[in-house]
C-alpha cells in the first residue's frame, strides 16, 4: 500500500533474546569475567552467546523442554548464568538455589518446584543433592562446573558443563542448521512465560515460588536502567547470592538489558580484593555490608599514627558539613569547596580507592534501614549512595531515589512505572512492571497476597512523608502494643541498635508485655578490636560475648538508644527495660536467620523461650543449652550461663502546656 510505514521491530522481552542482540550489536565488547587461580578471564557477548547456545542444545539432548525447571545452585559464576539463559532459551524455568543451603532447604525447594535437572557448582552442591536424591525423585541427572574432587563419582547421572556443551557443539556440527534454528526459537519465545522461580527467604515459614514472567522482568529491568543511566560502559561485581532477587535483577537482568559485564570474584573471601580490582561503576549492598567497611576504615584509622588520625578527622568532618551537598549539586561556600578538594586528594580519594568504589557512580542499599550517619559518612565521601524498598513479588524495585533527592529517612518516592498506595491498616500495596504471576503450587497463598484489584500486599507497614517519599516501619505483623497500649515497633528498636559497630544483630520483645526486652548478639571484629585494646583475653566468641566489660560496653549502646527512643513521643514508652547477649552468633544454618540475613523473629521466641521467660521473671541469668549445626552438617551442642543486665529508662519529651483556662 503506498504510503504505509513498516512496523518498528518489537523490543526484546526475553533474556534469550537481549542475548542474541547483544551478540550482534556489541559482540566485541567485555560481557563477563571471572577471575581464576588469581588471573581475570574475560568473555565477549558473542563468545558468552556461543557458550550458551551450546549448553542449550547440549541440555535440549538431554531431555529439557518447554516447562522443565532446572535448579542451579552455587556461587556467581558464569556457567551457572549461563545455564540460566540456556535454560530460558529452551523455554524451561531456572530455579536458583542459595549456594549455603543445608541438604534440607534443598530437598524442599528441589521437590517443591519438581526439578528434573540441576546445575552445580562444585563437590560440596552435589554431594547435598546426592543426598536428597531419594526426596526429589523426578531428579533425572546433575551437571558440575567445578571437576575437582568429582573423579571418582559414577557417571550414571552426572555430567561436567563442558561434557553438555560438548553434546550441544557435536549436534551443531552434525546439522549445521541447528544453530539458526535455535536462535529462531529464542525469537519467538513468548513474554508471558515464566523467566525464573525465586524462592523466598522464609521469615516466616516455609518459602514460596515467586513465578516471575519474562516480559515483566525485562520491562522493570529496562525501566530502572533508564532511570540511573546505565549503558554498557558499565561494570558490576556479583557477589551477591544467586538465589537472591537481588542478583537476578541488579546484576543478571540489568546486565541483559543495558550490555554492561558481570564480572565474577574467585571466592567470597577475595570479594574485598576483587572488587578494588575491577573498581565497579554500579554497586549494591546491604547496610550490613558498609557497616563492616566502616568498622575496617575505623579499626585501620586508630592503627595510624597521631597525626594522620588527626588529619583523617579533620577531613571526614569537612565530608560531613559539604560532602553530600557538594554530590547533590547544592551550592557549598568556596572554602568548602576548597577544603573538600584538599580532602579528596589527600583523605577521600585515597580511601575509596583502597575499598574499590572510586568507579561507583551508582550505589544502592535495602533490606533494612540504614542509620543516618552511616548514610551521611559514605555520602560525604562522595559515594552517590541511594536507597530502595523492593521485594521479591515486585521483582525488587517498589520505591527507589533519584539524584538530587536522597533522603536518609526514606526509601524514595515509587519506582517508575509503579503504583503505590496505603491501606486503611497502614499496609503498603503496589504495582509494578515485574509484578509476579503468582505463588507456585500455591494458589491460596497467591489469593492472600493479592487485593480484589490488583495490588500486591507487600506486608510492611508505612507512610507517605509531605513530599511523596514512602517510609517504612517495620513488618505489619510486627507492629504490636505493649501491655499499657504504646507503640511497640521492633525492626525500629533493633535497626536502632545495629547502627552500632559493636553490635551485630538485635531481637526485641515486647508485644502485649509489660516493657520492651532485647537480645543482642556482637560484631566479633568490632568487639574483638576493642578487646584487643582493652587487654582483654578470650578464646571464643562464646567467652568474648560473656565477658563483664563487654557487656558494659553494650549497655552503653542500650543506654544510647533509650535516649532516642526517649526524645519521641511515640515510642518514648517502648524503651528497652533489660537486655542479655546471646552467647552464640545467630546463624541461618540454625534457622534464626533466613539466607538473606533477616531475623527469623518467631523461630527466635521458641527456641530462646528460656531465655525470654528470664527477661521478665526478674533473674540476673539463666544457663542455657542450645543445639548448633557446624558448617559440615554434623550437630551439637554449646551450654553457657547468661548474664541479664536491667536498665533504668530516661524522662520522655515534656508535655506540650496547654493554655490556661479563663
Amino acid at each position: 500500500m503506498a504510503g504505509a510505514v513498516e512496523a518498528a521491530p518489537a523490543r526484546e522481552d526475553t533474556f534469550p533474546k537481549l542475548l542474541l542482540r547483544h551478540a550482534a550489536e556489541r559482540g566485541g565488547r567485555p560481557a563477563m569475567r571471572e577471575k581464576h587461580l588469581g588471573i581475570w578471564q574475560t568473555w565477549t557477548w558473542a563468545e558468552v552467546l556461543a557458550e550458551v547456545r551450546a549448553a542449550a542444545l547440549g541440555f535440549e539432548r538431554r531431555g529439557i523442554g518447554p516447562g522443565d525447571a532446572v535448579a542451579i545452585v552455587g556461587a556467581n559464576r558464569p556457567r551457572l548464568y549461563w545455564s540460566m539463559l540456556a535454560v530460558q532459551s529452551l523455554g524451561a524455568v531456572p530455579v536458583p538455589v542459595y549456594a549455603d543451603s543445608v541438604a534440607d532447604e534443598i530437598a524442599y525447594v528441589l521437590s517443591h518446584a519438581e526439578v528434573v535437572a540441576a546445575v552445580c557448582q562444585d563437590q560440596e552442591q552435589v554431594d547435598k543433592l546426592i543426598q536428597v536424591a531419594g526426596e526429589t525423585p523426578k531428579l533425572k541427572f546433575l551437571v558440575y562446573d567445578e571437576p575437582r574432587g568429582l573423579s571418582d563419582y559414577g557417571r550414571d547421572r552426572l555430567h561436567a558443563f563442558t561434557e553438555i556443551q560438548d553434546e550441544g557443539r557435536a549436534a551443531m556440527t552434525a546439522d549445521p542448521g541447528l544453530a539458526d534454528h535455535w536462535a529462531a526459537r529464542v525469537r519467538a519465545g513468548s513474554p508471558d512465560d515464566v523467566s525464573v522461580i525465586l524462592y523466598t527467604s522464609g521469615t516466616t515459614g516455609r518459602s514460596k515460588g515467586v513465578m516471575l514472567s519474562a516480559g515483566g522482568c525485562v520491562a522493570a529491568a529496562r525501566d530502572t536502567v533508564a532511570f540511573d543511566k546505565l549503558t554498557d560502559r558499565d561494570e558490576v561485581l556479583a557477589y551477591l547470592p544467586l538465589a537472591w532477587v537481588g542478583d537476578h535483577y541488579l546484576n543478571y537482568a540489568q546486565a541483559l538489558v543495558a550490555g554492561f559485564c558481570i564480572a565474577c570474584p574467585e571466592s567470597a573471601e577475595t570479594v574485598t580484593q576483587d572488587l578494588r580490582e575491577i573498581g565497579p561503576s554500579f554497586y549494591f549492598a546491604p547496610p550490613r555490608v558498609f557497616e563492616g567497611l566502616l568498622t575496617r576504615v575505623t579499626i585501620r584509622m586508630e592503627d595510624a599514627s597521631r597525626l594522620k588520625r588527626a588529619m583523617v578527622r579533620h577531613f571526614l568532618a569537612v565530608a560531613r558539613r559539604h560532602g553530600a551537598a557538594i554530590l547533590d549539586g547544592r551550592p557549598v561556600p568556596l572554602t568548602g569547596r576548597l577544603a573538600y578538594a584538599l580532602g579528596e586528594f589527600l583523605v577521600y580519594g585515597p580511601l575509596k580507592n583502597v575499598l574499590g568504589f572510586s568507579r561507583i557512580r551508582v550505589a544502592y542499599t535495602a533490606g533494612e534501614a540504614i542509620g543516618p550517619d552511616l548514610f551521611a559518612f559514605w555520602r560525604g565521601l562522595g559515594l552517590n549512595l541511594k536507597q530502595l524498598y523492593g521485594q521479591t513479588e515486585a521483582f525488587l524495585y517498589v520505591t527507589c531515589q533519584a539524584d538530587g533527592d536522597i533522603r536518609s529517612d526514606t526509601v524514595g518516592p515509587p519506582a517508575p512505572n509503579v503504583a503505590l498506595r496505603i491501606a486503611d491498616d497502614g499496609e503498603v500495596q503496589f504495582k509494578s512492571p515485574g509484578m509476579f504471576l503468582g505463588y507456585f503450587r500455591d494458589e491460596d497463598r497467591t489469593a492472600e497476597t493479592m487485593t480484589p484489584d490488583g495490588f500486591v500486599k507487600t506486608g510492611d507497614a508505612g507512610f507517605f512523608t509531605p513530599d511523596g517519599h514512602l517510609k517504612i516501619i517495620d513488618r505489619a505483623r510486627d507492629v504490636g502494643r505493649l501491655a499499657d497500649a504504646t507503640l511497640f515497633a521492633p525492626k525500629y528498636i533493633e535497626n536502632k541498635l545495629k547502627f552500632f559497630p559493636t553490635i551485630r544483630e538485635a531481637v526485641a520483645f515486647g508485644d502485649g508485655r509489660g516493657f520492651v526486652t532485647v537480645m543482642l548478639n556482637i560484631d566479633l571484629t568490632a568487639v574483638g578490636d576493642w578487646a584487643e585494646r582493652a587487654d582483654i583475653s578470650y578464646a571464643s566468641y562464646q567467652e568474648l560475648a560473656a565477658h563483664p566489660r563487654v557487656i558494659d560496653l553494650l549497655e552503653q549502646a542500650v543506654d544510647q538508644v533509650n535516649r532516642d527512643l526517649a526524645a519521641e513521643p511515640a515510642m518514648a514508652g517502648a524503651q528497652i527495660r533489660r537486655f542479655l547477649v546471646l552467647h552464640k552468633e545467630l546463624d541461618a544454618d540454625d534457622g534464626e536467620l533466613t539466607r538473606t540475613q533477616k531475623v527469623r523473629r518467631g523461630f527466635i521466641a521458641d527456641r530462646y523461650a528460656p531465655l525470654i521467660e528470664a527477661l521478665y521473671d526478674g533473674s540476673t541469668e539463666r544457663h542455657v543449652r542450645t543445639e548448633v549445626t557446624f558448617e559440615d552438617g554434623r550437630r551439637g551442642a554449646i551450654e553457657a550461663t547468661v548474664s541479664i543486665r536491667d536498665m533504668t529508662p530516661h524522662a520522655g519529651p515534656a508535655p506540650a502546656l496547654s493554655e490556661a483556662a479563663e
